[in-house]
């Protein structure tokens, strides 16, 4: 990579495995889980990501906004005290004069909410349900400028670099990504530095895998299924959770990732999901769009307001996958 955005990436990339350091150490001794509204499960290691990471990005570049998943309103209610004081433990490893009001105000850096030239979104865990699960999840951080993601730096703490050969002792794996320069990859359980990654070179739809959300409520895996005879792919798709599918497609584990709405469903996606991953596939040489084939449109704050779907490529392949998607849905 040349030198280009290099304050930034550098930033991005050693925050989030920072992040995941502490993810990992709450995971060995998971604590108490927290319900959103949602009920989606909100654990210690989110706020203490999101605490980390806006620390740095505070500290480097205080007047960038950070558009994250979380706020401090839960660690601030006086019946979860113990969570908090689990919080500032895990924050203390990494910054021993944290204090509650600090810890506080560093995840409420990440409370932006509105457009802006430039700006971080961060997903301090994506993927909560692999992490309490003790599957796949990501840490996923991305600075957009002009409605563009630019750098991103994803940390995957349980992605094994051969989703066919999964061995413990190789998993977790980070990535760096600048646009227009590629995409590294860097093993989280040795010292190397970090080699670049491309994605697959599958040419022939039919002999490409998919991978897709674990959870089917995330996305309509009938459609996928029926996108997947129409390319005349037989393969069993990998399912993971979090943007842990958008490195499968970057590393060439697989060559399609499809994330689509559900029948009956008017969910509207969250940038944070999609734009460090999105990038990383990019980077790498892939194509990400909806699944009209429409860019990713990063300019409407928190949400993909204008887009549908999320079809993620080796680039190779695209124009068969939303072929085979209009065919389908029309």
């Amino acid at each position: 990579m040349s030198e280009s955005y290099e304050q930034e990436r550098t930033v991005a990339f050693e925050a989030v495995q920072a992040a995941a350091t502490l993810t990992e150490s709450v995971r060995e001794s998971m604590g108490e889980v927290l319900k959103k509204d949602d009920r989606s499960p909100v654990t210690v290691a989110d706020f203490g990501s999101q605490a980390l990471i806006c620390r740095a990005l505070m500290e480097t570049f205080p007047q960038d906004p950070v558009i994250a998943e979380e706020d401090s309103s839960a660690l601030r209610n006086p019946d979860n005290t113990d969570v908090r004081d689990q919080v500032l433990e895990h924050v203390q490893a990494h910054h021993e004069a944290a204090t509650p009001e600090g810890v506080y105000a560093w995840i409420d850096h990440g409370t932006a909410r509105e457009y802006s030239d430039r700006f971080w979104t961060l997903d301090p865990i994506d993927g909560t349900k692999g992490f309490v699960r003790g599957d796949q999840y990501a840490i996923a951080l991305a600075l957009i400028e002009n409605g563009i993601p630019q750098v991103a730096a994803l940390c995957c703490p349980h992605l094994p670099p051969d989703l066919a050969d999964d061995d413990p002792d190789t998993r977790g794996q980070a990535f760096l990504a600048v646009r227009g320069e590629g995409t590294l990859q860097r093993s989280l359980n040795q010292d190397t530095e970090p080699t670049p990654i491309h994605t697959s070179n599958t040419t022939e739809p039919s002999q490409s895998r998919f991978t897709e959300s674990f959870v089917s409520s995330h996305s309509s895996h009938d459609l996928a299924v029926e996108v997947a005879e129409r390319l005349g792919i037989t393969a069993d798709p990998f399912r993971l959770d979090s943007q842990a599918k958008y490195a499968a497609v970057a590393t060439g584990n697989a060559d399609i990732y499809l994330r689509l709405p559900r029948p009956g469903t008017d969910y509207t996606e969250r940038i944070w999901d999609h734009a460090a991953g999105a990038l990383v596939v990019e980077a790498a040489g892939g194509t990400v769009t909806d699944m009209h084939g429409s860019p990713l449109d990063f300019t409407h704050g928190r949400l993909l307001k204008q887009n549908t779907g999320i079809v993620a490529t080796n680039g190779a392949v695209h124009q068969d996958v939303i072929d085979a998607l209009e065919a389908s849905t029309s």
